[in-house]
């Protein structure tokens, strides 16, 4: 397998010029496609499209694959005429999907998986045998037991996409389809804690891709190149001997997949732009992330509607493995947890206090983050005189790269 060490989600837009390459593909090699894609799954952790707007599974299907996927689609999605989904009929599960294609077919895929998203079976990773102590907490969260064993349960939830994996690889072998199927593990976007999922922050937005496709790529390389889940639909239509359509903004990761060295690939791939519009409440914000800078601007921050009601925080049984609903339990864009329902309602402990305001207090106008020096990006540096300069070049060049 070929990992990608700086994938972030299909929300990011990578503003490159397409490359140029010949197909790969005469219709007798046309290889099979399956993603394999988790919910809320950060890195390392291991919108809807106008209806005019192809997909890459409705331009396979019309190549002549055989389409579908299981659990989670693309819905809500207007893209709904050869079914429920853009990606085609809802199987059960990838054996029945493969028991309804036509023999010699190639096809293309989709899992869904809803792990690791929430909620959790409390304890479960305890269950799993795994150990808190042992865990490297990630930015922005107190060092607490019930946020380190909220995160164990997220590694429990980790391993059970890992086996669902498992299940479809093994179908693949009996099939004997592995070594011709292009498959990719990726998230869809960062892990349901504080400061995480919901932010233009690396714990938000960076995810884990892992792309396995036999004798096609070599086995056992890292990628640094900064890609996209957006990258991929060209990427399967070039592997098809499909050319892309123009309006796609992804570019191929052929030179990638074809790489056979470690490291940067394609120089021009140094940024991604990422952008958010809202989760559960809007709040408009824009980021540029390089090798040595991530810098974030938020619109009107002042303005922000966090959902908290006036009084103490609600709180929640979550040994009942109890999903909140209602607005309050999403406040701050944040999903109900454990962990969150810790800190909220100890705002004076002295581990939550340094990291609260990072995970509920409105966003600076401006946000600056010196990735070589603070990886976790929990020192603005964005008001610092030393780094005007760099402050001024991120500004200008997210200006221009979103213009376009």
């Amino acid at each position: 397998m070929i990992v990608f060490l700086k994938c972030f989600p299909a929300s990011v837009c990578c503003l490159l010029p397409l490359f140029a390459l010949p197909s790969c593909a005469s219709a007798a090699e046309r290889p099979n496609i399956v993603v394999l894609m988790a919910d809320d799954w950060s890195w390392p952790h291991a919108g809807s499209l106008a209806k005019d707007v192809p997909t890459y599974a409705d331009l396979l299907a019309g190549a002549g694959y055989h389409t579908g996927f299981s659990r989670k689609g693309a819905s809500p999605s207007k893209h709904t005429y050869r079914g429920t989904d853009p990606f085609g009929p809802r199987l059960k599960d990838f054996k029945a999907f493969l028991s309804e294609r036509k023999k010699g077919a190639p096809f293309c895929f989709w899992y869904g998986s809803g792990a690791p998203h929430r909620p959790y079976v409390l304890d479960s990773g305890k269950a799993a045998g795994l150990n808190p102590e042992r865990l490297a907490l990630p930015p922005g969260l107190p060092d607490h037991p019930t946020v380190r064993l909220d995160l164990l349960d997220y590694y429990a939830a980790v391993q059970d996409f890992d086996r669902e994996a498992s299940f479809i690889f093994t179908q693949l072998e009996k099939e004997g389809e592995l070594e011709n199927t292009l498959v990719v593990m990726s998230g869809d976007n960062g892990m349901p804690f504080p400061r995480a999922k919901a932010t233009l922050y690396d714990t938000g937005t960076r995810v884990p891709l892992v792309v396995r496709w036999g004798k096609q790529v070599k086995a056992g390389h890292t990628v640094s190149d900064f890609v996209s889940l957006c990258d991929l639909a060209p990427t399967f239509l070039e592997a098809a001997g499909i050319t892309p359509p123009k309006v796609m903004t992804g570019n191929t990761l052929f030179p990638q997949l074809k790489s056979t060295r470690s490291g940067q690939i394609d120089a021009t791939r140094d940024h991604v732009l990422t952008g958010m519009a809202r989760h559960c409440f809007p709040y408009p914000r824009q980021a540029l992330r390089t090798d040595r800078y991530l810098y974030a601007r938020n619109k009107n921050p002042e303005k922000w509607m966090t959902g908290r009601r006036q009084g103490p925080p609600q709180t929640f049984d979550f040994s009942k493995r109890h999903w909140p609903k209602g607005a309050e339990a999403f406040c701050f864009n944040v999903d109900p947890s454990p962990t969150k329902q810790y800190m909220l309602t100890h705002p004076d402990d002295h581990l939550v206090r340094a990291c609260w305001a990072q995970a509920f207090g409105p966003y600076p106008h401006e946000e600056l983050y010196d990735l070589q020096k603070d990886p976790g990006q929990r020192h603005n540096l964005a008001k610092d005189p030393t780094r005007a300069e760099a402050l001024r070049t991120m500004r200008v060049r997210l200006d221009e790269l979103w213009s376009e």
